[in-house]
C-alpha cells in the first residue's frame, strides 16, 4: 500500500474514532490532501468497515496474531520526540501502522498541529528573556511602577477585513464560498501610545508611509504634549516598545532622554511581553472581524470609537498583566508564551 494511500485512510480512521460522520471527514479531507481526496462513496465505505468493528487499513484481509507493543516505551517515544510519524514508529516497534495508531490512540494521544510562534529562539535569547523578566519582576515591586508605564506599538489596518467563518450545515451540505480579501487590498497603518487610564494618542500614517527613526521622534514630542494635557508627570514614564531600528535609533534614544522618559529593557523576539501585541491588537483584530473601510477617516472614526468603547479596566489589565507574564517566561526558562 503506498504511503499516501495509508495516510488518506489512517486520516479516516482517526475521524471515525473521534466521532466525526463520513461526511465530516469527507470535508475535511481537501485541506489536508488537496486533489487526492477520496470520494464521498468511499468515505461512506471505510467508515461502514469501521463499524463494523473491522479496523485494518489493509485491502486484504490479514489474519495472525494480533501485534502487542510496550505502551510505556511507546508513550516514552512520543513525549521525547512529538513529531515522530507513525511509519518511524512501527519500524521502531515493529509493527504495522494501525497498531501504532489503535495504541497511540488508547493512550489518548491525537494529532495537533503546533501553534506558530514569531521567532526560533536561541538558548541566549532564552536566557535573556529570563533576565529581563526577572529584572522587571523585581522593579515591579516598586511603588507606583505599572502606572508609570507608557507602552507604544503599530499596527496595519486592512480596508477589507473579510474572514471566513465556521458554518452550521447539514450532511452533504457544501459550505458558502468567501471571496478571499486581495492581499495587495488597501491598508493603513496605526501607531498606538497607551497607559494603565487608557488611550494617549494614536495616529493614522499616510498611504506608502511605515515608521522611521526621524517619524518616530517626532510623534515622540506630540505624544508627551498629549500626556501633560492629560495631566500625567512625565518625569516618571516607564517607555515599554520593541526593539525595531525606529525605537533603537540613536536620535530616538536622544529625544526620550531629552523628555525624561526611561526605556525598559524589552528582549529581542518577544511579541508576547509587549502588551500592544498580546492585549490591545488581540482586541482590536477581533472587532475588525468583517468590517471594510473606504477610506482612511473611515478607518480613523472606527479606530476612535473603538478606543472610546474600552472601560478603563481594559488598560490597566493589559499592562498589569505583564507582571504574571514575566513570572511565567521565568518559569518556562524563557520559552514563548503559547496563548
Amino acid at each position: 500500500m503506498s504511503d499516501q494511500k495509508f495516510r488518506l485512510r489512517a486520516f479516516l480512521w482517526h475521524e471515525f474514532k473521534e466521532g466525526k460522520t463520513a461526511a465530516e471527514a469527507h470535508r475535511s479531507l481537501p485541506p489536508v490532501f488537496g486533489e487526492n481526496a477520496l470520494s464521498k462513496s468511499q468515505c461512506r465505505r471505510w467508515f461502514h468497515r469501521f463499524r463494523s468493528g473491522e479496523e485494518s487499513l489493509e485491502d486484504d484481509e490479514r489474519s495472525g496474531r494480533p501485534e502487542i507493543i510496550d505502551n510505556d516505551a511507546l508513550r516514552q517515544a512520543v513525549e521525547l520526540d512529538p513529531c515522530l510519524t507513525t511509519r518511524s514508529l512501527s519500524e521502531q516497534f515493529n509493527c504495522s501502522h494501525m497498531t501504532i495508531l489503535r495504541h497511540l490512540h488508547a493512550l489518548g494521544k491525537s494529532v495537533r498541529c503546533g501553534k506558530w510562534v514569531p521567532h526560533e529562539l536561541s538558548e541566549a535569547n532564552k536566557k535573556k528573556r529570563v533576565e529581563v523578566a526577572n529584572d522587571l519582576l523585581r522593579r515591579s515591586k516598586n511603588r507606583g511602577f505599572f502606572h508609570s508605564i507608557l507602552t507604544s506599538d503599530e499596527k496595519w489596518i486592512q480596508y477589507d477585513c473579510s474572514e471566513r467563518k465556521h458554518q452550521w450545515l447539514s450532511p452533504g451540505e457544501t459550505p458558502k464560498p468567501t471571496p478571499k480579501p486581495d492581499i495587495h487590498g488597501k491598508k493603513v497603518m496605526i501607531c498606538v501610545w497607551w497607559n494603565t487610564r487608557g488611550l494617549v494618542y494614536f495616529e493614522l500614517l499616510d498611504h506608502g508611509q511605515t515608521v522611521t527613526a526621524q517619524r518616530d521622534k517626532g510623534q515622540l514630542d506630540r505624544v508627551d504634549l498629549a500626556l501633560k494635557q492629560q495631566g500625567v508627570d512625565t518625569s516618571t514614564t516607564l517607555l515599554i516598545h520593541d526593539n525595531a531600528r525606529p525605537h533603537t535609533a540613536k536620535i530616538t534614544q536622544k529625544k526620550t532622554l531629552e523628555l525624561g522618559w526611561e526605556v525598559l529593557q524589552h528582549p529581542p523576539y518577544s511579541p508576547d511581553l509587549a502588551p500592544s501585541d498580546y492585549h490591545l491588537f488581540r482586541s482590536m483584530q477581533h472587532h475588525l472581524a468583517e468590517k471594510k473601510f473606504k477610506s482612511d477617516e473611515e478607518v480613523k472614526i472606527w479606530v476612535t470609537n473603538y478606543f472610546e468603547s474600552q472601560p478603563a479596566e481594559f488598560f490597566k489589565k493589559g499592562i498589569e498583566t505583564l507582571r504574571m507574564r514575566w513570572q511565567m517566561v521565568v518559569d518556562n526558562d524563557g520559552e514563548y508564551l503559547l496563548d
